[in-house]
């Protein structure tokens, strides 16, 4: 789940600028390389700009959250990156080993407070979805989704493969560091004991379910239209960050991050539906749960918003969104509990 944070430059000009200026170097990339940011939220993102031959790159560092992803899981997350483009199932980042085949680096210099891992890939050129023309750009998710779905149900992965799973074991037992959702702003008891209905709700429903592969399997987990870059009819993908192991509905519940009570959510969901399904169909029992997943999300954006409220797009959201998502949770309850 990445919000890009406003950046002051000055934020980069030492350490981190520095650390990718070394790092560059095991790289086959020209003498004349310049480093400069471009966002930071989850992981510090610069612009490598190999000005030589005329080539940009994209250097991801990990992590500010201590306790998120190891390097193995790094690691798979390019595995699958790789795969996915190998089979051309979607435009995406494309990762960059280094001259001895490595595609996960490992920085541990003295002037880091931790060690902390890095990828290099390649720059997609592009330009950011239409903010008026929804419906269209959830159509053309969900016919992402169901590419990628299907990829994964025929897809052996390697051997040591490991991403987070997003089920309500691991989101509300803060098992992936995104914090307790009890803790959230505005919490009171009203509040509590609402949501807390709810969760129950959603444990019970979801257990039902369960976990074939119909139903669950690798996803992106941060399929929203802030991930993607358009150019020309092309769709592109970026920031597999967040991927891991859920119901194939939740890529429907990531789309709809934060604005779960927007009046036309319905047709943002139908939107969804019809591009997933120009490709491949949605089993109904899944297709029937898809609120039940959608607010198993909200609930992991209470726990996030909390852990981050020195961020501007917390400070900006966390007024009122505890009693919207308690409003929500109670139309949930008249249908579901």
């Amino acid at each position: 789940m990445t919000i890009e944070a406003s950046l002051d430059p000055a934020l980069f000009t030492g350490t981190f600028e520095r650390e990718a200026l070394r790092l560059v170097k095991h790289y086959d990339f020209s003498d004349d390389v310049t480093v400069e940011p471009l966002s930071l939220s989850e992981n510090t993102i610069l612009l490598v700009d190999d000005r030589a031959r005329a080539e940009k790159y994209v250097l991801r560092i990990h992590s500010h959250r201590l306790d998120y992803h190891t390097e193995a899981m790094i690691a798979s997350e390019v595995n699958w990156i790789r795969a996915l483009r190998r089979e051309s199932v979607v435009e995406a980042l494309d990762p960059i080993a280094d001259r001895e085949g490595r595609f996960v680096q490992k920085l541990d210099s003295s002037e880091l407070d931790r060690p902390r891992c890095a990828v290099i890939f390649t720059f997609l050129e592009g330009v950011e979805p239409d903010p008026e023309s929804l419906v269209a750009g959830f159509v053309r998710l969900g016919e992402i989704a169901a590419h990628m779905h299907h990829q994964v149900k025929s897809w052996t992965p390697p051997a040591g493969f490991t991403r987070p799973t997003w089920s309500p074991d691991e989101i509300l037992g803060n098992c992936n560091g995104f914090g307790r959702w009890q803790d959230a702003m505005g919490m009171d008891r009203e509040a509590l004991d609402c949501l807390g209905r709810m969760v129950e709700v959603i444990e019970r429903r979801l257990l039902a379910l369960g976990r074939d592969s119909r139903h669950f399997g690798l996803v992106h987990a941060d399929l929203r239209l802030a991930n993607t870059l358009i150019e020309g009819d092309r769709t592109k993908l970026i920031d597999f960050d967040d991927c891991g192991f859920s119901w194939f509905t939740y890529d429907l519940a990531t789309a709809l991050s934060f604005i779960q009570d927007r009046p036309d959510v319905p047709d943002l969901i139908e939107a969804w539906l019809a591009g997933y399904r120009s490709v491949v169909e949605l089993p109904r029992a899944l297709e029937a749960e898809i609120p039940t997943v959608i607010m198993l999300r909200r609930v992991a954006e209470l726990a996030w918003l909390n852990t981050r409220r020195h961020a501007e797009f917390s400070r900006n959201t966390e007024p009122g969104f505890t009693s919207a998502s308690c409003q929500l949770a109670e139309d949930y309850l008249k249908r579901f509990g």
